[in-house]
């Protein structure tokens, strides 16, 4: 399993707009290096949903349960989308500021390259961004 975090502007697309949808295909992505994360999902990948601009937070998890496909919002089949659905809102969510500070997550994509809209985690780093959202790191 591979472990993933998506960004979104909440007053584009949010984690209510996702999870009112029940499962949504991830599209609109115009950056290749995210287009190739996109491309190595697999189905039950696990994905934090980030609410990136104002907010700067992680406020859910999601599931892949469809891989990836031909971006149905544009004709140049070099864009593809994949389908996620969610699996549940965070009791708390996890800020930038608390991912910057965790000496453990100094490495995490979402610190060395902000502008990525589709990253790569590590399953401790994942793990380690659940743990601040339930205040115990071995969920």
């Amino acid at each position: 399993m591979n472990y993933w975090l998506v960004k979104s502007e909440p007053g584009t697309y949010s984690w209510d707009d996702f999870t009112a949808l029940g499962r949504d295909h991830w599209d609109g992505v115009r950056n290749y290096q995210a287009r190739n994360n996109m491309k190595a999902m697999k189905v039950s990948d696990k994905v934090l949903f980030y609410h990136s601009v104002k907010d700067k937070e992680v406020v859910g998890i999601a599931e892949v349960v469809k891989e990836f496909y031909q971006d149905p919002t544009t004709e140049d089949t070099r864009w593809v989308v994949v389908d996620l659905a969610p699996v549940e809102k965070l009791p708390k969510t996890v800020t930038l500021e608390q991912i910057k500070a965790d000496e453990r997550l100094t490495d995490i994509a979402l610190v060395k390259q902000s502008r990525l809209s589709v990253m790569p985690l590590k399953k401790e780093e994942f793990d380690i961004i659940l743990g601040l959202a339930y205040d115990d790191e071995t969920k």
